[in-house]
């Protein structure tokens, strides 16, 4: 058994703290609101975001940051992606010298261009860090349903240490030394999401899906190949596995926005009603900056950056990717 803390209560959070639980650890939960605290003392479970979800009677809960740092084997870093940097400095100071950090967001900071991994390094140095991701939508992993997901690390040991404290009957775990190509797919899919959502919106069939799907991930692969990562990585769970489950799934928060988004509605008040953080309306921004920095054309991530951020509707999104120049699918033409 190992002390490990859950540091974030949403409903990633939580569904993590749930597994770990069931798979015999102390897990400890941390939650930045007091009133949420009080509400997992009481009810044993977000009510709020991952309602039914009951946790073991052992876990323990609380808002103070350093009681939940401290003498941990393993703390997993659940909070949103636009809040790993801050949430990881105020950590700093009580994580001690070769902790286990499991990242589990989904996302790449706008303003550096860093993975999540990146930042955890960057802000709390005396860390081993390592990444969790894949197609692992929490109301399922919270219900006990199969799931299978990768654990990537800078060695081997560090990976297969995270494997072993995950691995389930129902919660498959595979380990990667691709730190950089993991993170990349899984925050490069909330943004074709979000066109998939959009596409949902205004009514559009299965083939517009299915072409949105394939052509995302031909845009998350060329941008890959630029940066220097594995291409089998993004061919694998954290790439195309994760990014057809966030495209299809009705747990997905991206596809909720952007179908909202594709009904008329505006990103703020799309935002508003999905009610959780949409983590692809920051990614877009920082796909938009990979594909300029690295000279890759993204079509897809461009029109969904002008949607979000130029007013441009939905559906003339639609019309002007279908309409661009002919192309060769594998432009391997002699």
């Amino acid at each position: 058994m190992a002390k490990i803390s859950v540091i974030g209560s949403g409903s990633w959070g939580t569904a993590l703290a749930w597994l770990l639980g069931n798979n015999g650890h102390q897990v400890t939960l941390w939650s930045y609101l007091q009133e949420e605290t009080a509400m997992f003392c009481e009810h044993h479970q977000n009510t709020d975001k991952l309602s039914g979800v009951i946790l073991r009677d052992d876990v323990i809960y609380t808002c103070n940051l350093e009681e939940a740092c401290k003498g941990r084997e393993m703390l997993v870093l659940a909070v949103p992606s636009p809040v790993v940097r801050s949430t990881s400095a105020k950590m700093a100071p009580y994580v001690e010298d070769g902790c286990l950090i499991v990242s589990v967001a989904k996302g790449i900071e706008d303003e550096t261009l860093k993975t999540m991994s990146d930042i955890v390094e960057e802000n709390i140095p005396q860390a081993n860090v390592a990444v969790l991701s894949g197609p692992s939508h929490a109301e399922e992993v919270g219900k006990g349903l199969p799931t299978a997901i990768v654990a990537a690390a800078h060695n081997r040991e560090t990976a297969e240490r995270v494997q072993a404290y995950f691995m389930s009957p129902v919660f498959r775990v595979y380990t990667s030394s691709d730190l950089r190509g993991v993170q990349l797919g899984a925050a490069l899919k909330n943004v074709i999401a979000l066109a998939a959502g959009m596409a949902d919106g205004l009514g559009y069939g299965d083939n517009a899906k299915a072409a949105l799907i394939t052509r995302g991930s031909a845009e998350i692969s060329r941008l890959g190949n630029a940066m220097g990562v594995h291409l089998r990585t993004l061919y694998g769970l954290s790439g195309i596995g994760d990014l057809i489950v966030t495209c299809a799934s009705r747990h997905s928060r991206n596809r909720k926005a952007g179908y909202l988004m594709g009904q008329g509605m505006s990103m703020d008040d799309a935002m508003t009603e999905v009610h959780q953080i949409v983590e692809g309306v920051f990614s877009a921004k920082a796909g938009k900056l990979l594909a300029d920095t690295y000279g890759v054309e993204m079509p897809i991530v461009q029109a969904i950056n002008q949607v979000l951020f130029e007013n441009k509707s939905a559906a003339a999104a639609v019309v002007e990717l279908m309409t661009r120049d002919g192309k060769d699918e594998l432009e391997d033409w002699k």
